[in-house]
């Protein structure tokens, strides 16, 4: 058990420890049994962490004293040097928290309850999107001479072609491409224990074989789908030395830096390969009620972040203002 808690939560905040150790186990539970998403957990570990360190510097001894009154002043300070977002998930993290301390009895009321958390509307992602040929490019400088490079082309295919998030497929294991009606299919492991199935595009389909044949791991269904590389090996580097552990976000990420890097690319990270296969997708004649359905969305509304088609579109317009 203490290793489980070494793993999700690095330490207990000194305001929960001074409530006692029935306080100090409830928090923990929290964040082990009742938030499952290693990203949240990780998230909202940071958020409340903050938190109550924050209301520690105000004189507050141990959780118990903690009022709507420091819940609403340290939102009202958030606001004013974090994006509505960021506020909004503080707010989030910290009312789920009292509301799993009051039923178990830690507090009496939640203080967090009637903190109204800042108003945010979002037509628009932020996440920055390719355009076809640049999608194509990134995909084509990869060496592919390398089984890093293999590893990564397949990974980064995956992500345009399949529209899947970044946790998805580290999640994948090797069973999770497999054949049907003549084609490869991928099963991706969305939030909430969705399981999405997704026939693979003709040039993923090309990189996954490739990645399966040049890494040797078709036939060990169990493993890893894209193990990670800590260091590659000397010499011609066709090799490397690996963990056998799957790749990490963090990991994905410093290689879609790197990638990008290599072609003098603007920075993107993981998501934006996903935006931009359901951009390319929408702009080649695509529904938006089938991009939902690829991307595994609940809503329309949230396929719509993904959708830039309009910026070509606004671009075209302010180029008629002939000066």
């Amino acid at each position: 058990m203490n290793e489980l808690v070494a793993v999700s939560i690095p330490s207990v905040p000194a305001l929960v420890a001074a409530a006692g150790e029935r306080a100090r186990w409830r928090f923990l539970e929290f964040f082990t049994a009742h938030i499952r998403n290693p990203n949240t957990r990780r998230a909202y570990s940071k958020d409340v962490g903050q938190f109550l360190d924050w209301c520690q510097a105000q004189g507050v001894r141990d959780i118990t004293e903690i009022h709507t009154l420091h819940v609403a002043t340290y939102v009202e300070l958030l606001t004013k040097s974090h994006a509505a977002p960021t506020a909004k998930r503080h707010v989030s993290a910290i009312r789920r928290l009292f509301d799993w301390l009051v039923t178990g009895q830690i507090i009496a009321a939640n203080p967090a309850l009637s903190v109204r958390p800042p108003r945010h509307s979002q037509r628009r992602g932020k996440t920055p999107i390719l355009d076809a040929d640049e999608a194509r490019a990134l995909l084509d400088s990869i060496d592919t001479s390398t089984l890093l490079g293999v590893r990564d082309r397949a990974l980064i295919a995956l992500m345009i072609f399949a529209f899947s998030r970044i946790g998805a497929c580290e999640s994948m294991k090797v069973g999770d491409v497999f054949q049907r009606q003549r084609r490869l299919w991928v099963r991706l492991h969305e939030k909430g224990g969705k399981e999405h199935e997704m026939p693979c595009h003709h040039t993923l389909e090309a990189a996954l074989d490739a990645w399966l044949e040049a890494s040797g791991l078709r036939d060990d269904p169990k493993a890893a789908l894209f193990p990670s590389c800590p260091r590659r090996t000397s010499g011609d580097d066709k090799g490397w030395i690996t963990t056998g552990k799957p790749i990490t976000q963090p990991g994905a990420y410093q290689m879609m830096r790197r990638r990008a890097q290599a072609i003098s690319m603007a920075t993107i990270g993981n998501h934006s390969m996903r935006g931009t296969g359901i951009t390319a997708y929408l702009k080649n004649g695509g529904t938006l009620e089938k991009a939902r359905d690829m991307a595994n969305h609940s809503t329309t509304t949230t396929t719509q972040l993904y959708d830039r088609r309009s910026d070509v579109v606004t671009l075209d317009e302010v180029e008629r203002i002939l000066i």
